[in-house]
């Protein structure tokens, strides 16, 4: 079977760069508790019927990009995490291949699915196994298992998994019931119900000692094979193995539905847009504006920072937005040189937005000068919104009068909100009046 594998190496810096902060200070420490080998396996060859789409849910676009994508990038940067094998239907293989190439992966390898869930997972775990089709992967000593749909997993508990599976062979996640479960009888009426405290939903990722797993997809039976749904249950049945029960975050939600789509969209929105980081510069006037935008977003509920230069406001991993402030109009290749940073820092999943703010301390700017500067910012926010990047320009007119003066600063802030929050591509490369 042809499949596409990329190298998984790729700079440990940056992998730092991008994990799970509740897991970054251990690992920068040196500490990283993974010394063994981990590998991932993603089921993705359903069809997605209940969500009701001709195309299956996991290549369905989130802001212009396939949600399996946010998913694989999601175990991508976590750099303890060497190999990401998606399962995916024959039909879809050209297709899982053009979303690799297009969004860089490169830890991915593509193998062809089953009829069923556990075949395709099965098919998956092969591609360790001599007996899998093709070149074979390092096997793995913890694979975790996890759907293509659930693109909200975090480090930190990626790594209660898997610390969990290697000491005890198997672990999974659970979240507390919402309902209580009942039992009906043949004819649809109530037979009994369960006590709701004693059982759990059981989701993933779920963690498994490869050999584990993979024996107990050997002893599998054609029924187990066709009806089953749960790893869990066959390393208890086929190999003995109790797996740890870890309570996970409420984000590990799976898109099932039409609808859960738009609220992927939502999470994935609120997540990039509650934080800015201000780059002031060293001039007066532009930390004084970076003190009043600053004071002004916080009371919109952003998170806010300020830091002196583009150096330091790339080295703060949890602000995806930069305000950067000028005096006057900024030179094209000051711009260019900001840009070329940000693309070369960020690694492009989410939208993020790039607002040039240019306090004009000048009467007036000439006709040509404002002309030359529009073409300038088309010109670099088209080519940056390839990469997921969205940039735009607010000028704002300095006034020596207090009560303009602040309501600029207003008018200010409130475009700089708007912009953040709704990611409009319309306003990339757009010139904006304050």
């Amino acid at each position: 079977m042809e499949t596409h594998e990329t190298s998984s190496e790729r700079p440990v810096e940056r992998q730092l760069h991008v994990t799970n902060e509740g897991c970054l200070s251990e690992l920068t420490k040196g500490r990283c508790p993974v010394n063994f080998p981990v590998a991932v396996v993603l089921p993705a060859a359903g069809s997605g019927e209940r969500t009701g789409l001709s195309t299956p849910k996991q290549f369905c676009k989130i802001i212009g990009r396939p949600l399996i994508s946010y998913t694989i990038h999601a175990f991508e940067r976590v750099f303890w995490i060497d190999n990401v094998v998606v399962v995916v239907a024959k039909e879809s293989h050209d297709l899982m291949t053009d979303i690799i190439h297009k969004y860089n992966h490169t830890k991915v390898k593509i193998v062809e699915g089953g009829s069923t869930r556990h075949r395709s997972i099965f098919n998956g775990l092969l591609a360790f196994s001599e007996q899998g089709v093709g070149s074979k992967l390092q096997k793995p000593k913890v694979v975790i298992i996890h759907d293509a749909v659930r693109p909200f997993i975090e480090e930190d508990f990626l790594l209660k998994i898997t610390l969990a599976a290697n000491k005890q062979g198997a672990s999974g996640a659970v979240r507390p019931l919402v309902s209580t479960v009942v039992a009906a009888t043949a004819g649809g009426y109530l037979d009994h119900s369960l006590e709701r405290a004693r059982y759990k939903a059981s989701e993933m990722p779920q963690g498994f000692i490869y050999d584990i797993i993979y024996k107990a997809y050997q002893h599998c039976s054609e029924a187990e094979f066709e009806f089953g749904t749960e790893c869990l249950e066959l390393a208890r049945q086929h190999c003995g193995t109790s797996a740890v029960l870890i309570e996970g975050p409420s984000s590990l939600w799976k898109v099932t539905y039409q609808r859960d789509l738009t609220s992927a969209e939502a999470v994935i929105k609120e997540s990039v847009s509650q934080s800015a980081c201000i780059i002031t510069g060293e001039c007066a006037e532009t930390q004084n504006l970076s003190t009043w935008m600053k004071n002004g977003l916080m009371a919109e509920g952003m998170w806010v920072d300020a830091v002196p230069n583009i150096e330091q406001g790339m080295s703060r991993s949890t602000n995806r937005n930069f305000i950067k402030l000028s005096v006057n109009s900024p030179k094209s290749v000051e711009i260019g040189e900001f840009m070329k940073m940000c693309e070369e820092t960020k690694d492009g999943l989410y939208p993020f937005v790039i607002l040039w703010v240019h306090l004009n301390v000048l009467d007036q700017a000439s006709f040509s000068q404002e002309n030359d500067e529009a073409s300038v910012i088309m010109t670099l926010a088209e080519n940056a919104q390839k990469r997921n990047i969205f940039l735009s320009c607010v000028r704002v007119r300095y006034s020596k009068d207090s009560s303009e003066r602040e309501r600029r600063m207003n008018k200010l802030c409130q475009m700089t909100v708007a912009l953040i929050r709704d990611r409009n591509a319309a306003f990339s490369g757009q010139i904006l009046y304050a």
